[in-house]
């Protein structure tokens, strides 16, 4: 799968090396990683496992204390092993890879007797996907602070990096759905143009819809608008700016923008390399 080129690999690999990522449900459907097909293979045996992190070094995961994978791995003589990973792609392609690693520790669970905490350290760098998968994450995490403020303005060049797939979409203000025009989108917020008075509309709670391809999928991100002017020469048509809840964002919005930042980027370095 991994379309990233060395460069970007290495980059991640070099800025986030010793980054975990903790395995919650946005995290999960964001990656479209399949938890039932995640599985530690030690010896000779293949066993399931819940995935708690991963980092370019090293995971935990968490097995049964009375299970075939506890026995395997906690056997002093056996410390090799090798963590599969597996994910659904948009296209339809599964992607699998092995991670080689050894045991590193293992502890109980949140007090739990009956489940264990396996520390494994990788013996070699991840595989190429690992890299893409995860370093594009915690790129998209690290830009949507150090970018926050950066907006991007919703023409044609900018809905086909971001995969928007039109502008015209839903804005709920106050749970009742309304028709808005999409003017430009950041990490901390959007500006759209919508039917509506200023003063009925600044200050409320607002949903907004943003279609994407792509994946194909409908993104709802939380917020409030914080200013409404009316449009020049239309007292009933205001221009919206919302306020994103950066704590309710969700990973696949922060994803496409900050594809988006990597395709400037690539752009911009192509330009700076062609001979004058």
């Amino acid at each position: 799968m991994a379309i990233a080129t060395i460069q970007q690999l290495n980059r991640y690999y070099d800025i986030y090396r010793d980054t975990e990522v903790t395995f919650t449900k946005d995290i999960i459907r964001a990656l479209n990683l399949d938890p039932r097909q995640v599985f530690i293979k030690c010896k000779d045996g293949q066993w399931p496992c819940i995935i708690n992190s991963t980092s370019f070094i090293g995971a935990k995961i968490i097995v049964g204390t009375q299970s075939g994978a506890f026995k395997a791995l906690a056997d002093k003589e056996n410390p090799n092993c090798q963590l599969k990973f597996y994910f659904n792609h948009y296209s339809g392609e599964h992607i699998t890879f092995l991670v080689s690693a050894r045991v590193e520790k293992i502890s109980p669970y949140a007090n739990s007797q009956d489940m264990a905490l396996v520390t494994i350290q990788y013996t070699q760098r991840p595989p190429d996907d690992h890299l893409e998968i995860f370093g594009r994450l915690l790129d998209a995490n690290s830009n949507a602070v150090r970018r926050r403020e950066e907006r991007i303005i919703v023409n044609e060049d900018s809905k086909r990096k971001l995969k928007i797939m039109k502008e015209e979409t839903i804005l709920s203000v106050q749970d009742v759905p309304r028709h808005c025009i999409l003017r430009d989108v950041s990490f901390c917020g959007a500006k759209v143009v919508m039917v509506g008075l200023p003063q009925f509309l600044l200050n409320k709670d607002a949903l907004l819809n943003i279609d994407f391809d792509e994946p194909m999928e409908t993104v709802q991100i939380r917020g409030t608008i914080v200013s409404a002017d009316p449009l020049e020469g239309k007292p009933n048509i205001s221009t919206v700016s919302i306020k994103f809840d950066e704590n309710l964002m969700p990973l696949s919005y922060k994803l496409h923008l900050n594809d988006y930042f990597s395709q400037v980027r690539k752009s911009q370095l192509s330009v700076n390399e062609q001979p004058v």
